[in-house]
This record gives C-alpha cells, structure tokens and sequence, in this order.
C-alpha cells in the first residue's frame, strides 16, 4: 500500500495518517464499550515536526487507566541514528523520516483481569526530495495476567493464531517466538513480562520468508491491530466480575513493577519517543497509575504466586490441551 512505487512522500504520509487514525478509533470504542466509560483526549505538537493525540480512560469501572494513543512524527534523522534504528541509508546521506503508529497499554482495576498491550507501526526514510530509501512495519500484541488462568493464554494466543494464519501460517509461530524473546526483563535473569502474543519489526515488502507484496503486508499489519476484539474481549467478559483478596490485589502491584522496569529500560517505543521529542505524557501512558516493589521471596510451592510465575515459560499455549 503506501510502499508502492509512484506514490509521492505526501501521499503515503497522508495514508499512514488516515490509516493509524482509523485504528485509533476502533480500539477507543472498543475499550469503551467494555467499561462503559469514555476517553478524553489531549493533541500535542513535536518541535521539529509532527504531533499527536492521545486518549486516556482513568479510574474507569473495569480499566483503571487505558490508553489509545496515535502519532505521526517526522523531521531529520542523524545517520547513525537511522542505522541504530535498522534503516538503510546511503552513505553520507542525511535523511528525513517519518513514523506514525498506534500504542495501547490498558491496566484493569481487578487482579484477575489481566494487563493487554498492542501497538502497530509504520517508519519511513528518504531523502530530502521525498525519495524513498527504507521503510517498515513493527508491531504486535501481548498479555500480561496478574492471576494464574492458563485459559485466558490459551484463549490469547489461538485467537492470534487463527488471525494470523488467514495471511500465512508460518507468521504465528515466527513472530510468537519474537515477542517471547523481546518481552524479558534481562537484569531480572531473564524474567518474561508476560505470557507473550506476537511481535515483529522491520517487516519490509518481499523480504524475509514471507515475501509479502507491500498490500498484503499493510492488510497483515492491520489484522493484528485489530486483534483485540477476539483476543482479549471475551477475557475481560470472563474475569471482570470475579471477586479477588487482598492477596490477589497485592500480586497485581507486584507484576506491574515488573512491567514498569521493562517499559522503562528496554523497551524500543518509550526509548524512540524520549529521544525524538514526543510528549513525555503519551511516551508514559504505558506505565500503570500504582505498581508496587517488595523484598523478594521464593514463591510457596502450589501458591498463586508460584503458579503465575511458571506461566512466564514460554509454551506452545495455541495447541495446548
């Protein structure tokens, strides 16, 4: 779609902008239907080109805090600063980018729902003459449960996999093995953040395995931005009403700390976003409004903690029994 040949840097701009702005509105009313509550919304603008709108649910009766966010930021990007992306560059060339995309990070107030993150996105390079030099698409979609309900990641991942299949059946375990590998907590000996999805970046028309003719690439991308639908609704059905401890509140506090260390040390969006300007509010939706860090103990054997601990191992959860 907006990596044809012939469309000019305006026109595919122009694409991309009507296209994260579509998705944006699905999720907002997606979300809203299942609280019940509404989004307000704050624009912003980026010294050095482009700008934003982010949408925030806060204190709502089933999300706590639920963001939807949409941006497109453009302006120049330093070589070595292309190159730490991935991009290809010439030699010497200064280029000029653009990136627009959509992040959604929802934190439920009950324990037992579990914390859902999903963001798709689309980065160009050219020249100053709106020559194309590189672009790609990244995304993807994970859980992140605060109770132990192995249904609810089997429910997530055959729910992505029947999504993904419908484009090509080698994208759901290429791209589950990618989001269980991005999603750690290195300094925590590894720990995952949750129990996975899919994830990819730097999906290019005809490249790698898949070979995707640039509309059935763009269609891939869009299927996954619209995951959440079948992936996560009927979880929030299931869970919403279901009574919980104090015990189960104080998990919940624990395992989103866990979540804050890895949005705030390594994940790629709020490294990218700090660095390019964006408004350090939106950068930031993804952080939860109370977390908790407590001396760590081992978990008792047989206990919710432990059982929700053993989760984080990665499975085949889509054709599990």
């Amino acid at each position: 779609m907006t990596m044809a040949k012939g469309l000019t840097r305006t026109a595919r701009r122009d694409l991309m902008a009507a296209w994260t702005a579509q998705l944006q509105d699905e999720i907002t009313t997606f979300f809203e239907r299942l609280d019940g509550g509404h989004f307000s919304e704050a624009a912003w603008d980026r010294q050095g080109g482009g700008g934003g709108r982010s949408r925030l649910l806060s204190d709502g009766a089933v999300f706590e805090k639920a963001g939807v966010n949409r941006a497109l930021v453009e302006g120049i990007l330093p070589p070595e600063a292309a190159k730490r992306l991935g991009g290809n560059v010439p030699p010497d060339a200064t280029p000029y980018f653009f990136a627009t995309g959509v992040s959604v990070v929802v934190h439920p107030r009950s324990p037992m729902v579990p914390t859902v993150h999903l963001n798709v996105r689309y980065f160009e390079l050219t020249d100053a003459d709106g020559q194309l030099h590189d672009a790609w698409y990244g995304g993807g979609t994970d859980l992140t449960p605060m109770h132990p309900f192995p249904d609810d990641a089997r429910h997530f991942h055959r729910s992505l996999k029947w999504a993904c299949d419908a484009h090509d059946p080698r994208l759901y375990p290429a791209h589950k093995a990618w989001c269980d590998e991005y999603f750690r907590n290195l300094h925590r000996a590894n720990e995952a953040r949750g129990i996975g999805g899919v994830f990819f970046d730097h999906l290019r028309p005809g490249e790698g395995p898949f070979h995707f003719a640039p509309e059935a690439l763009h269609a891939y991308v869009t299927t996954v931005g619209r995951a959440l639908d079948d992936a996560y609704g009927p979880i929030v059905h299931a869970r919403r009403d279901l009574p919980y401890t104090e015990r189960d509140k104080a998990l919940q506090l624990y395992r989103r700390g866990r979540y804050v260390e890895f949005n705030l040390v390594h994940d790629r969006g709020t490294i990218f976003g700090l660095q390019t300007g964006a408004r350090t509010e939106s950068v930031l939706m993804s952080l939860p409004p109370l977390a908790a860090w407590a001396p760590y103990h081992e978990p008792a054997q047989g206990s919710i903690e432990a059982e929700l601990a053993a989760m984080l191992a990665p499975r085949d959860w889509a054709t599990e029994a």
